[in-house]
């Protein structure tokens, strides 16, 4: 008993140093912000327990079912574009092509820009009168829109943005690849499988628990996307609050309205509704995955 009192005692305390940041980084926050969400807390007072008066309110506030229907209207679009040319693009460098080093490299890259030079870049780029987007359009003999101006065009804006930085999703999909058996695909050319059909039947199979992996990761990022278009906004993007999401408007009555409590609220709302979209992504894939275990 002693001596397995004495190894558990060894295991916390290599574990201490995670429980510790655990605790105090993310369990705490967590329960003072679910404590704060019923209460009326500007930093500046006391807080003042008003029961279920914040979430009452947010059914009645405009903005927030604005910035919600944003939300989701920006999901809609970036989640399966950024599926499906993350999937294509590793599809693309699983080939041999030559520099298929350089090109993996290229298309990662992006990924690792800071954000605030990423969202100069894409303000050059989707400029309407300067914008290398909106010269190349017009070589095309097509009249590019205002990108940034224009509330119909803003969410395309950011889907395209999004795309750019797939790049970890493309790392994941070639991993995902490389377990591929290559005797599935010998046995499916030899009954007569061509190109698309191995691809449907033998690599998008065997490739859908990788799939599933990055659909509930864009879920989660893309619900709690807060940087590029917080940026943008501050300098022009957006208009009509085209672009204002509900991490913004989150971020905004926290620390520009100081309302600590109603902004928690909020939080936990957001958490609900990614909690509630990764629960149907959890009970659909059972029609969709597949393991090679099973």
């Amino acid at each position: 008993m002693t001596k397995e009192l004495n190894q558990f005692g060894k295991g916390m305390a290599f574990l201490s140093p995670w429980l510790f940041g655990f605790f105090v980084f993310t369990f705490f926050p967590l329960a003072m912000s679910l404590y704060y969400s019923f209460h009326k807390y500007n930093e500046m007072q006391p807080p003042r327990f008003t029961g279920m008066e914040n979430y009452t309110r947010l059914m009645h506030d405009a903005t927030f079912w604005q910035a919600a229907g944003n939300t989701f209207t920006y999901g809609a679009m970036s989640i399966p574009a950024g599926l499906l040319v993350s999937l294509g693009l590793a599809l693309l460098l699983n080939a041999r092509i030559p520099g298929q080093t350089a090109w993996r490299a290229i298309i990662f890259m992006p990924s690792l820009m800071p954000v605030v030079a990423s969202a100069m870049v894409w303000m050059w780029l989707l400029n309407s009168k300067l914008g290398l987007i909106n010269v190349f359009l017009g070589g095309l003999g097509i009249d590019g829109p205002s990108w940034l101006a224009d509330p119909k065009w803003v969410m395309p804006a950011l889907t395209m943005m999004s795309v750019w930085g797939v790049g970890n999703a493309v790392v994941i999909y070639l991993a995902g690849l490389q377990s591929v058996p290559r005797d599935l695909y010998e046995a499916a050319e030899l009954d007569g499988a061509g190109i698309f059909g191995r691809l449907w039947h033998v690599t998008l199979p065997i490739l859908s628990p990788v799939i599933f992996y990055n659909l509930v990761i864009s879920i989660i990022g893309t619900f709690q996307y807060f940087d590029m278009p917080y940026i943008m906004s501050n300098i022009g993007l957006g208009p009509d609050n085209s672009a204002y999401l509900l991490s913004s408007y989150i971020y905004d009555n926290a620390f520009r309205y100081l309302r600590m409590g109603y902004a928690s609220a909020l939080a936990w709302i957001l958490l609900l509704i990614i909690m509630a979209l990764t629960a149907i992504a959890f009970a659909t894939s059972k029609r969709w995955v597949h393991y090679q275990g099973k």
